[in-house]
């Protein structure tokens, strides 16, 4: 039996292929595409597999719902799964695909019975990368991103064989909502697992092809040397989306993984249970009977009475300050400064992150994009300018469009100063060119 389904907000759109009564094979798209990445490994699997596909947020006419991060990808899928009756299952998925697989090892591994990693990494390329990604569509809408698909996704060979397939790669990207594409690229940005690896213990296969400038052999090897219980396959002939390109050889490596590492480690893994056990005093001693109960001693004086000391939960300042001047600079901004800071600035530095990040920046009385606007107007009205190259590269960052910019510093020539905004305009321009143009 085969369908398509649409499903709630909180859950991803999916189908199904296979027999029903057969295990499930959760099959994980790669940014940009739809389920029909996985047509051609189709026919075989389903032949043995409950085969289960599903697309991300705003792609392939998907619900355009944002999802903020790769965990709340893996929550909609579970609870996408939840709804089909789905409890154990293999699962293999490709580039943010196989993100979402990592994430559901690490916090569900009773439920991963084995899992396949195609194109992935730890950590895919740089936060800054993929924020500059997102300015990148903001501005420019999808056609930028959609005209490199595939260049990045394919050989060269085969883009020349296949036009018809290319043509295909770059529709699919076109027609993704592009705040979900955005939020996707915000969910890569701050998806890094290099430090949890070694807890995913389900059997594992890397499958990475050979010529993949994307997420290449090194990721691959990366993953390999970090999970436990993982190999090693490498695809000849193949870019980032694989199972596309050598449609045979992946088929054939995910028939022998899922048909041969497929263990029933449930017993092995603790389930969570919904709270703790009722704890039982050892040695409990029966309550004596009210008239043979001793007389109660005198409670201590006041002077003896504890003292209740106040715990101070906010996070740390500088942690929290370091995290947020890098998701608004960027991460190579905040190591150029960290890297040139010595006895005379060091601390100078720490006072930017704890207060003006970890503070202020971190308030919630206004939204980023807000902050943005209120700081671009100072440095303006300052003659700060290579501040305001910064922030100009921040506002971007925090979701100011080109448009919006220029509005603010229209507002502030007026009570700043035509100079003063002349100047700013110049700056701008050259940063926003710089970070509006694609980079493929």
């Amino acid at each position: 039996m085969q369908g398509v389904r649409e499903t709630p907000t909180n859950t991803l759109q999916y189908r199904l292929d296979g027999p029903e009564d057969a295990p499930a094979l959760i099959l994980g798209p790669s940014l940009g595409t739809t389920w029909h990445m996985w047509d051609r490994q189709i026919a075989e699997l389903s032949s043995r597999w409950r085969l289960v596909r599903f697309d991300l947020p705003g792609h392939g006419g998907a619900p355009a719902q944002p999802a903020d991060s790769v965990a709340e990808l893996a929550e909609r899928l579970l609870a996408t799964l939840d709804t089909l009756g789905v409890q154990r299952f293999g699962y293999a998925g490709c580039s943010v695909g196989g993100a979402i697989g990592i994430e559901l090892a690490l916090r569900h591994p009773h439920r991963v019975a084995s899992l396949a990693l195609v194109a992935a990494s730890p950590r895919f390329g740089t936060a800054d990368e993929f924020r500059q990604r997102g300015v990148v569509v903001r501005t420019n809408g999808l056609d930028p991103v959609a005209r490199s698909a595939p260049e990045r996704w394919f050989t060269s060979a085969f883009a020349a064989a296949q036009p018809a397939i290319v043509e295909w790669a770059v529709q699919m990207v076109r027609t993704t909502d592009p705040g979900c594409y955005i939020a996707a690229c915000e969910a890569l940005a701050a998806f890094d697992v290099r430090g949890d690896l070694s807890r995913v213990g389900v059997p594992t296969l890397v499958l990475v092809g050979s010529e993949d400038r994307v997420t290449g052999p090194a990721e691959a090897r990366t993953l390999v040397a970090g999970i436990p219980d993982a190999r090693l396959a490498l695809v000849p002939g193949a870019s980032h989306l694989a199972p596309v390109e050598q449609p045979s050889a992946v088929t054939d490596l995910l028939a022998h993984h899922f048909g041969t590492a497929w263990q029933d480690t449930l017993t092995a893994v603790p389930v969570p249970v919904a709270g703790p056990p009722a704890q039982t005093a050892p040695h409990a001693v029966p309550a004596a009977p009210a008239a043979d109960a001793p007389a109660p001693e005198p409670a201590p004086a006041a002077a003896e009475q504890p003292v209740a000391v106040p715990v101070d939960t906010r996070p740390d300042p500088h942690e929290l300050g370091t995290k947020l001047r890098r998701e608004v600079l960027g991460d190579a901004h905040v190591d150029e400064a960290a890297a040139s800071a010595d006895d005379f600035t060091a601390d100078f530095q720490d006072l930017v992150t704890r207060y003006a990040w970890g503070e202020v920046w971190s308030r919630g009385g206004l939204d980023r994009r807000t902050r943005s606007c209120v700081t671009l107007t100072a440095l303006l009205a300052g003659g700060h300018h290579e501040e305001l190259a910064v922030h100009t590269r921040a506002a971007l960052r925090n979701g100011l469009t080109p448009a919006e910019i220029r509005e603010v510093f229209l507002q502030a020539a007026v009570y700043c100063g035509m100079p003063a905004a002349n100047a700013a305009f110049r700056v701008a321009r050259n940063v926003i060119r710089e970070e509006t143009t694609h980079r493929a």
